[in-house]
């Protein structure tokens, strides 16, 4: 096993954050009083409300949007005699593209090898221009 250097990290594998706590800082220190401090808010302003509003009324026409799409193709592909193709179907197409050209080679290197073994053959023992033995 080898050595550990100090401060290497192994792949695959975060360095721990470093979670110094903040130093507190009096509000002397800090140039002012503690009324200068103004609390941060718990609740969301009305702007933020608003605009949460909106983005969720965005979203909502987005999904209706995509749904009808997908309603509007259904029935197409159910006039033509097939259903519409899965996810699952779609990576199968991929992958069998993939080895319906690989087969495509080796039956090609295939034809080639043969071909060469026989004008070998042809050369070697039909014609006997190359003599062996």
């Amino acid at each position: 096993m080898a050595k550990r250097a100090r401060g290497h990290v192994r792949p695959g594998q975060r360095r721990p954050i470093d979670r110094r706590p903040a130093p507190a800082v009096p509000p002397a220190a800090a140039g002012g009083t503690t009324a200068s401090v103004a609390p941060r808010p718990a609740g969301l302003t009305e702007a933020e409300l608003a605009r949460a509003a909106e983005l969720e009324a965005q979203l909502l026409a987005e999904e209706r949007a995509a749904e009808n799409a997908r309603t509007r193709t259904q029935p197409r592909a159910k006039a033509s005699g097939r259903s519409a193709p899965s996810s699952l179907e779609l990576r199968a197409e991929v992958e069998y593209a993939y080895v319906a050209r690989d087969v495509k080679d080796i039956v090609r290197i295939a034809a080639l090898l043969f071909a060469v073994l026989f004008g070998l053959w042809i050369v070697i023992d039909v014609a006997k221009i190359v003599p062996i033995g």
